[in-house]
């Protein structure tokens, strides 16, 4: 009997909690771990009760976990039960329906695995689409900032945010705003180009639509990381009114007009300050004075870089006391310092928790913002109908359409018949798929080769040679054979090599050997147990002994920085973090000299790659005449070029790379027609052969439906009307150049040169043409704060239909501080019939004129103002004034 009541009493207390744990998960998803009682879960309450709640239950270090990211795999390392925030890029690699699945996983893993259910937001790149395989890849940021078009801009927008979600992705890190005022800089294609005006409406337009698809948008790189030379993520040494004035107009429209959530702080330091650290960006500008809500996260480890790259602190505790402190929440990829360095700066109070609190409370509101606390999965069957459809494709082909931009078209050498005889088709980029960095892939792409195939008579023969290679791969390494580690050592052969475990060469090396041959591919790994796998550097010395006299082209391969020395003569220096890149050097050597040759590299982080390579410099010759060959018979030749950028490849020199100049200068001394596609994502300078070929065609990278787009506009059946988003220079000793500088008091041209740019920004040509006509100013003077209406009549009087973009400038003639040549204030897009005449009307605030004063106030001034209306920034059709009576502040300096 005893032991019946004792087996009663057991099934009782069993019953009573496991009725508890029922009563747990009963009233959410069974998979989520935690109450109804508990308010956060609650989705009628404000979103600031919710967050209040859940922040008040958490600890120190489940709250610095909402700060943390991680990038790799995760599944099965319990990185997810440990209650990280963030997961870097991780659904890359899968198509549509797997990532959805994956997402599915890890949000499960987070609600069923860690103590207060709280959801990890999955970030990736959209810049031109959802950087991940099977997306819609639609054309390069700059191609669609061509379009002077941000309707456009908005459904795709919305389609990139579409494609994201519906993949688990619910945050990315576009766009970039950025502005380009020097095409030497390699991430110029990621940006809307060079104008505050232009880039604004873009990145409006961007955010706009993908944050209404329920993802965020991260604005970037705030701000201004573009240094001097173009150099990418340089010292910026700017003043504060050419902050305001040009660099961040786009960033405070995409907050305040845009919606965007979050923000990226640049690698770069401003007046010595990192962006990543600096108080003055994150929390006087951001917070106080344009009210930013949302949260902010670092560049891809430049939170380390305040440690490593700018020197600004000694240890990583006060690199997260550093940026904690001064606004950045949320460290990206890694927690090298927001992990246990950040824990120790609160326990040795270099950062108070309230601080903690402050960046955790902005993160988990975007988190309840996005729904992901009540609903966090998604449906992969809607990912996998939704990503690249039909639908989607044909919105790429329109934006393509409409991205291309005819810088030259000489006695209307364009379009072209169909029922050509033969067509030439040859270049680096004919035949290649390029859609720009931080692009998807393993969707369709139609390259313009395809695309002209496509388009022709089936009468018409199109011939392709390649021609050349815009990229150059590693030349076949040097053998042993040749290379000696010193002299008068008979059967001892390679270079000696010495290998440093800092990036200085400095100290001693910790391993010296010799190496048969430089011919290396180390990837992550390391090049010897006695070395780390990054933040190394070597050495290597000796002396190269040709076998016969020739004219030698010799490739450097390596990522990261390299040095390379012949005969004591510096001909490489490339000592700074880059992509791996084949630097070529054409010497002529003679048989049996001994050449003294050094070679320094450092690796600082990722893949490791080291090569030295040579072949006869005969190839170029050959492809040269292989072209010339092709060549007969055909009535016009197309030649499609490119160029090599990206971030880490600032270019010093705006040519076309390898033999591309050559080969267009040579068809068309041959008397060929030659029109010149530029598959770009900056300007290039066109010296050796523009006054020699009639057509230029600046494609930039067009997306997946990039080839019909271009076949289009060769052929007639769509009339170009892009115009371009940036100053393409004569010359690289122009930069930086662009259209809207502050008046000099002298000439603008050089010595040896013109200092008028090759086309100006605006630029773009019709196969039709049109005329601007009836300019109104109303009212043409103001007192106070009354809308301007500008209006024009524009008619195509052309026998083609086509678009024109109407571009109205502004200038102040006389302020009371020196103001820009002209400014952009207003464009419009407008599809024109022939005979077709259309009015249109744009609205001008009192405030849209206003400027920095010599106190930094926002005034409008008394005076008179010129209003331009034109085709270009360059090509003014219609002027008037308008007449400002009395002066307005709109905004005093605090």
């Amino acid at each position: 009997m005893r032991f019946k009541i004792k087996l009663f009493f057991i099934i009782l207390v069993f019953i009573f909690f496991n009725l508890a744990h029922f009563s747990f998960y009963s009233c959410t998803p069974k998979s989520q771990p935690a109450s109804a009682r508990f308010p956060y879960l609650d989705p009628n309450l404000s979103l600031e009760k919710r967050v209040n709640d859940v922040l008040k239950r958490m600890t120190l270090e489940e709250k610095i976990g909402q700060l943390q990211c991680y990038l790799g795999e995760v599944e099965g390392k319990g990185i997810i039960e440990a209650g990280v925030g963030h997961l870097a890029i991780i659904l890359r690699n899968y198509g549509p329906r797997e990532s959805a699945e994956k997402a599915n996983r890890l949000q499960q893993l987070a609600r069923e695995k860690t103590r207060l259910g709280i959801p990890v937001l999955i970030h990736d790149e959209a810049l031109h689409g959802i950087c991940a395989r099977g997306g819609t890849s639609f054309p390069q940021a700059i191609g669609l900032a061509a379009t002077w078009n941000p309707e456009l801009m908005l459904k795709i927008a919305r389609v990139i945010g579409r494609e994201t979600r519906t993949r688990g992705i619910r945050h990315v890190l576009s766009p970039v705003v950025n502005i380009a005022r020097d095409v030497r800089w390699g991430r110029t294609e990621e940006t809307y180009g060079e104008d505050p005006y232009l880039t604004s409406q873009m990145g409006v337009a961007f955010c706009q639509g993908v944050e209404a698809e329920g993802v965020i948008t991260t604005p970037k790189h705030f701000a201004a990381n573009v240094g001097d030379g173009g150099r990418d993520s340089n010292p910026i040494h700017f003043n504060e009114r050419l902050l305001r004035e040009i660099y961040f107009p786009a960033f405070k429209a995409c907050f305040e007009q845009g919606g965007a959530q979050a923000v990226m702080a640049a690698y770069n330091s401003i007046d010595g300050l990192p962006c990543s650290a600096h108080p003055w960006l994150l929390t006087d500008i951001l917070r106080r004075e344009w009210n930013f809500q949302g949260f902010v996260v670092s560049d891809y480890g430049s939170v380390s870089g305040i440690l490593t790259m700018h020197r600004v602190a000694t240890t990583k505790k006060e690199a997260a006391a550093l940026a904690l402190k001064a606004g950045l929440d949320v460290e990206l990829p890694s927690v090298n310092i927001y992990g246990e360095p950040l824990l120790q700066a609160v326990k040795e109070g270099l950062v108070r928790e309230e601080e903690i609190d402050r960046a955790v409370r902005r993160v988990l509101g975007a988190k309840f913002k996005l729904g992901l606390f009540d609903n966090p999965l998604v449906d992969p069957g809607e990912a996998s109908r939704v990503n690249d459809c039909p639908e989607h494709r044909q919105l790429a082909l329109d934006a393509a359409r409409q991205c291309l931009v005819l810088l030259k078209n000489e006695n209307s050498l364009l379009p072209l018949k169909k029922t050509l005889r033969k067509i030439l088709v040859c270049g680096p980029n004919a035949d290649a798929v390029r859609l720009g960095g931080y692009s998807g892939f393993g969707q369709k792409v139609v390259t313009i080769l395809e695309g002209i195939k496509e388009k022709v008579a089936p009468s018409t023969e199109v011939s392709f040679v390649k021609g050349c290679d815009l990229e150059i791969g590693p030349l076949p390494a040097i053998s042993s054979d040749y290379l000696i580690p010193e002299k008068g050592k008979k059967g001892i052969h390679g270079l000696m090599a010495e290998y440093f475990n800092n990036m200085e060469l400095e100290g001693k090396p910790m391993l010296v050997r010799i190496d048969p041959q430089i011919n290396f591919e180390w990837g992550s790994g390391s090049p010897a147990a006695e070395l780390p796998a990054d933040q190394f550097s070597v050495r290597w010395t000796g002396y190269l002994v040709p076998p016969k006299s020739a004219l030698y082209r010799l490739g450097i391969t390596t990522d990261d920085g390299v040095r390379f020395y012949l005969d004591g003569r510096l001909l490489l220096d490339f000592w700074s973090d880059r992509a791996p890149t084949t630097d070529l050097i054409t010497v002529k050597l003679e048989a049996g000299r001994f050449y003294e040759i050094k070679i320094e590299y450092y690796e600082n982080g990722g893949g490791a790659v080291a090569s030295l390579g040579w072949d006869l410099a005969t190839e170029e010759e050959k492809a040269l005449k292989e072209v010339l060959a092709a060549s007969k018979g055909a009535e016009v030749a197309i030649f499609v070029a490119g160029i090599l950028e990206g971030e880490g490849r600032d270019r010093a020199n705006l040519a076309l790379p390898g033999p591309q100049d050559k080969i267009i200068k040579a068809l068309a001394d041959s008397g060929l027609p030659v029109v010149v596609i530029l598959m770009t994502g900056s300007a290039v300078t066109m010296e050796p052969w523009f006054n020699l070929v009639p057509a230029i065609l600046q494609a930039w990278y067009p997306g997946e439906e990039g080839g019909r787009a271009v076949a289009d506009v060769l052929f007639g059946d769509y009339n170009p009307g892009g115009k371009l988003p940036i100053t393409f220079p004569r010359h690289s000793g122009q930069t930086p150049l662009y259209y809207n500088p502050k008046p000099t008091g002298r000439g603008w041209d050089y010595v040896d040169m013109s200092g008028q740019p090759l086309f100006p920004f605006g630029h773009g040509l019709s196969y039709t043409t049109f005329e601007f006509q009836d300019l109104k100013i109303e009212p043409e003077k103001i007192t106070g704060e009354e809308e301007i209406k500008v209006q024009l009549k524009i008619k195509n009087t052309g026998k083609m239909a086509g678009d024109e973009v109407v571009q109205l400038y502004v200038h102040d003639p006389v302020a009371s501080v020196a103001r820009p040549i002209k400014e952009l204030k207003g464009f419009k897009r407008v599809s024109l019939n022939p005979g077709e005449e259309k009015t249109l009307t744009f609205i001008l605030r009192a405030a849209d004129m206003a400027f920095l004063d010599s106190r930094m106030s926002l005034v409008l001034e008394p005076g008179e103002l010129e209003i331009m209306l034109g085709s270009s920034s360059a090509d003014i059709r219609l002027k008037g004034s308008l007449y400002i009576e009395t002066k307005k502040v709109f905004a005093s300096k605090k």
